[in-house]
């Protein structure tokens, strides 16, 4: 298995203060009385070669957010600057329908749920050479041999592109899905929580899998997640968010051993250790989640958070830069000495 490859290439992707809203309609002429602030003003940066996990529990934004840079949802507003393959600059929000499909050949996403991403009336010549079709492939022949070189890259034998995909495994499934997503040679892949719903043993494999084709192809990776350990064993940087906001960026190091933000040690708090004697104490949050259609005032995690003072309910707080590459939205993380 290949480590974690470093990440010292130039900054393939900048969101900027994306946000998306969903209307929230009643009434018989269903007005708009209200939106679900799903991600509220989110800035980050992907280097070429790395991997940026996301993090956060259900429901704070994260698949909206990949979704949105794919333009597989239309964001409200913000900034999606990608650097092509021919090295210029594009704002993803700004392109017609028929540039944005030229650029997809290099943007590609693996989807959470290997069972409902494939096709079951197709089989895995018609799934994975479907992309290369769409891009221009028409020849067969060719796509028959793209399609086998693409199945033996994943580490499945190419006699089994004529089968369907209920005759596979989940892992199996998943590891279709990565050849789908790297036919057309992509440069950034948006991984959606790919591992979430397999066994452990297999998570690993298509874990390790994800490392070899990084280091193989050069891939950069956003991997959307909320597992905390796999995000520490794939990830380069590691981003949190909480209610549809950043609340800390970090590299994998600091943000594990040094957090910023009590959000960001709470859920470390709360991450298995099999060691019983490095086991640290657990932070158990008080009350729920905030309402993303109308969230309070101020910092959003102040009704939950045990370091809350009078500023953090009145002022939202500034993504401030800490140490080198070291980002949180926090009024007290300057003072505060949280254990990671």
């Amino acid at each position: 298995m290949a480590g974690r490859p470093s990440a010292n290439g130039q900054v393939i992707l900048q969101v900027r203060d994306l946000q998306k809203l969903f209307p929230i309609r009643k009434g018989f002429w269903r007005r708009t009385v209200g939106h679900v602030r799903a991600v509220d003003g989110v800035s980050f940066d992907i280097h070429a070669g790395e991997t940026l996990g996301l993090v956060g529990e259900s429901g704070c934004g994260k698949t909206t957010t990949a979704r949105c840079i794919l333009r597989a949802i239309e964001p409200t507003r913000g900034q999606i600057l990608f650097r092509t393959q021919s090295s210029t600059t594009v704002d993803m929000l700004q392109m017609r329908p028929a540039e944005l499909r030229a650029l997809r050949r290099e943007m590609q996403m693996i989807f959470q749920d290997p069972f409902t991403s494939l096709n079951p009336r197709m089989t895995l010549l018609d799934i994975v050479g479907e992309p290369l079709l769409v891009h221009g492939m028409k020849n067969r022949r060719e796509r028959e041999e793209r399609v086998a070189e693409l199945l033996r890259l994943v580490g499945l034998r190419p006699e089994y592109m004529r089968r369907f995909p209920h005759a596979f495994s989940g892992g199996e499934r998943q590891r279709i899905g990565i050849a789908r997503a790297l036919a057309l040679h992509p440069r950034l892949v948006i991984a959606d929580e790919p591992v979430s719903a397999l066994d452990v043993s297999v998570q690993a494999q298509i874990l390790n899998l994800l490392l070899d084709l990084q280091a193989e192809l050069g891939l950069t990776y956003l991997f959307v997640a909320h597992d905390l350990s796999v995000v520490k064993h794939i990830s380069n940087r590691v981003a949190v968010m909480y209610v549809g906001r950043m609340a800390e960026l970090a590299t994998t190091e600091q943000l594990f051993t040094t957090p910023q933000h009590p959000y960001t040690a709470a859920l470390l708090s709360a991450v298995p250790e099999p060691d019983p004697r490095q086991r640290s104490q657990r932070v158990v949050l008080q009350g729920e989640v905030a309402n993303p259609a109308d969230p309070p005032s101020g910092c959003y995690f102040h009704p939950r958070c045990p370091y809350a003072v009078e500023v953090c309910r009145t002022q939202t707080p500034a993504w401030d830069e800490v140490a080198p590459g070291h980002f949180v939205s926090c009024h007290r993380a300057k003072e505060l000495q949280l254990v990671g």
